[in-house]
């Protein structure tokens, strides 16, 4: 038996409780890991909150939070290739068996290896943030130079996104409130604090051209603001809010697969997908811990430390 914080059923934090479960069997395509860290990301209460559907391999209540990991192999299922027993690894918990908690299975196609120098710390922050900069700076393509907008730029993906920008030469405007912008700030980004000015008139003062590409993280009311601002509206490519494709833009096309896994933590080992990790609390904090990033009072990445 171990030790996992989930929830009992749909709805907010007054859902959520710890409970012991015995470890999960790998079933085919998955290994079993002793989770040494945990990434704590916006899309964990979504999930808790039943607003997401079909990320939770039709496992029965109480169902453990958490969708990122690193850790050490115990066990593999059926067809797993590439892994081994005793690896160090990091990936997704695609189905359904959450991470916050002592041991999980992850689904093997979407596992990889840690590389040797990355700490355990820093590839559990990489399959959710650090691929999705890979994939959004990838589906942008934009040479040396150019112009970037990161709307929402004080969070894990946010940062993320920002940094791997500077280390590809872009230029980068981020849009953040004040607690934001010290973080932001040190990975070279030019700040606009929207609590303190009018993000559209201080974008269009910086580049008066507008941005050749912008990466919304933000969605809604903020992402129809700033949308106008790209010199192209396909290069408006949103990360949470599929209703892009109104303005124009797109939606990210998300990688998952080891070999993006591989690749983030390859750019990770360079420097140039370092995250940002600004809190790392035990598993008995873990309610702290979702409760900062769901109050959206966080900067970077929030990781829970398990083993």
């Amino acid at each position: 038996m171990g030790q996992a914080w989930g929830f009992g059923r749909y709805g907010g934090p007054e859902v959520q409780e710890f409970f012991d479960r015995p470890d999960p069997v790998p079933g085919r395509g998955e290994v079993l890991i002793r989770v040494d860290v945990a990434g704590v990301n916006p899309l964990d209460h979504l999930l808790r909150s039943g607003v997401v559907d079909g990320l939770d391999g039709g496992r029965p209540f109480p169902r453990v939070l958490g969708m990122e990991a690193a850790g050490t192999v115990l066990a593999l299922g059926e067809d797993v290739n590439g892994l081994e027993l005793g690896d160090a690894v990091f990936g997704f918990a695609l189905t359904g068996g959450g991470t916050y908690a002592e041991t999980t299975v992850l689904s093997a196609p979407n596992t990889a290896r840690i590389p040797e120098g990355l700490s355990a710390t820093v590839a559990a922050t990489l399959p959710v943030a650090g691929t999705t900069a890979v994939d959004v700076l990838d589906q942008l393509s934009l040479p040396a130079g150019a112009t970037v907008l990161v709307n929402g730029v004080g969070g894990g993906v946010g940062l993320a996104v920002a940094r791997l920008a500077v280390g590809r030469e872009l230029r980068v405007i981020g849009t953040g409130s004040t607690g934001k912008r010290e973080h932001a700030e040190a990975i070279g980004v030019r700040f606009i604090d929207y609590t303190a000015e009018d993000v559209a008139a201080a974008a269009r003062e910086l580049v008066p051209d507008g941005f050749d590409g912008i990466v919304d993280l933000a969605g809604g009311t903020s992402l129809r603001r700033v949308a106008p601002l790209a010199q192209d509206p396909r290069d408006v490519i949103a990360v949470g809010d599929m209703s892009v494709t109104d303005l124009g833009g797109r939606f990210v096309e998300r990688r998952v697969d080891r070999e993006n896994l591989e690749r983030s933590a390859r750019l990770a080992l360079e420097g140039l997908l370092a995250p940002v990790i600004t809190a790392v609390h035990p598993l008995s904090d873990a309610p702290a811990a979702l409760a900062t990033v769901e109050n959206g009072h966080t900067s970077g990445k929030v990781v829970i430390k398990v083993a």
